[in-house]
C-alpha cells in the first residue's frame, strides 16, 4: 500500500473513532493495582503484497478494553455479531460496545477506549512502528477482555478470549508479554474482499458500513495467511505499577 493509501485509511477510520470517548467508566479503589497497557504495531511499513502486485502497510484500529468480575462477553464464536462488535469489525468504532456496556454496567466493572496513538494529538489506527498505551486498574479477581479492528480486512478483529485473562496469578499482579492471548476473528458481517486490496475495506472504502452484508457469524479465518501471523504483526504488554 502507497503511503498516501496508509494515510487514508488512518483518516477515515479516525473519524469514526471520534464518537467513542476515550474513557467511558473507571471505578477506582484505593486497594487496586494499576498496570500499562502497550500495543505496539511491529509490522513492517508496504510488508504485505496482494495478488496484482499492490503492496500494502497492516493497521490496527482504536479498540475497546473491559475489566470486570462478572462475565462480560463481548463477542461469542459461533453466533452472529452484535451491532457494536459489528462497529468495531468494520469500521475500527468501539463506541456502539461502549454504550452497550454502559446499559449493563456494575461498580466492578471498568471500560474505556483507546484510540489516540502515543504522541498524536487525535483518534486515528496505528500503523507500523506506533503503538497505543493506557492505564487500567484491577484487583484479584478481575478479568481484563479487549477488541480491535484488523485495518485492512472487512470485518475481522483481534481479541482476548470471551470470557477474559485473568488479571492476577496467584493474588500476584501478571506483567509482560500477552500477545498470543489474542485470536484473528471474523464478526460475519461484510462479505471478505482480498486482503489490503478490497474496495470495501477501510483504506478504499467511500464511507463506514459499506460493503456486502454476509449474514454470518463470529469465526475464525483460519484459512487466511494472517491468521497465524499475530506475532509479527504487533505486540501487547502489560506491565503492574504501584497500588492507588
Amino acid at each position: 500500500m502507497k503511503q498516501r493509501k496508509l494515510v487514508a485509511v488512518l483518516m477515515l477510520v479516525s473519524l469514526t473513532a471520534i464518537a467513542a470517548p476515550s474513557l467511558a467508566r473507571n471505578h477506582r479503589n484505593g486497594n487496586d493495582t494499576r498496570f500499562t497497557v502497550r500495543i505496539e504495531n511491529i509490522s513492517m511499513k508496504d510488508g504485505f503484497t496482494a495478488s496484482n502486485g499492490t503492496k500494502f502497510s497492516v493497521a490496527l484500529s482504536p479498540g475497546l478494553w473491559v475489566t470486570h468480575e462478572l462475565e462480560v462477553r463481548l463477542y461469542k464464536e459461533g453466533v452472529a455479531a452484535t451491532t457494536g462488535l459489528e462497529r468495531q469489525a468494520e469500521d475500527g468504532n468501539p463506541g456502539e460496545l461502549v454504550n452497550r456496556l454502559m446499559a449493563r454496567e456494575h461498580n466492578a466493572m471498568q471500560h474505556g477506549v483507546f484510540n489516540t496513538p502515543v504522541g498524536a494529538s487525535a483518534p486515528g489506527p496505528i500503523g507500523p512502528g506506533a503503538a497505543y498505551e493506557f492505564i487500567i486498574t484491577g484487583k484479584p479477581g478481575m478479568k481484563l477482555s479487549m477488541t480491535m479492528m484488523f485495518g485492512q480486512s472487512n470485518d475481522w478483529f483481534y481479541a482476548l478470549p470471551a470470557h477474559g485473562i485473568s488479571l492476577f496469578d496467584n493474588g500476584k499482579p501478571i506483567s509482560g508479554d500477552i500477545t498470543s492471548r489474542f485470536t484473528l476473528y471474523d464478526a460475519g458481517t461484510e462479505k471478505d474482499e482480498e486482503i489490503g486490496i478490497g474496495p470495501n475495506q477501510g483504506p478504499r472504502q467511500s464511507a463506514p458500513n459499506t460493503g456486502e452484508d454476509e449474514h454470518g457469524v463470529v469465526h475464525k479465518p483460519t484459512t487466511s495467511v494472517f491468521f497465524n501471523k499475530t506475532a509479527g504483526l504487533f505486540r501487547v504488554t502489560i506491565m503492574p505499577e504501584e497500588k492507588m
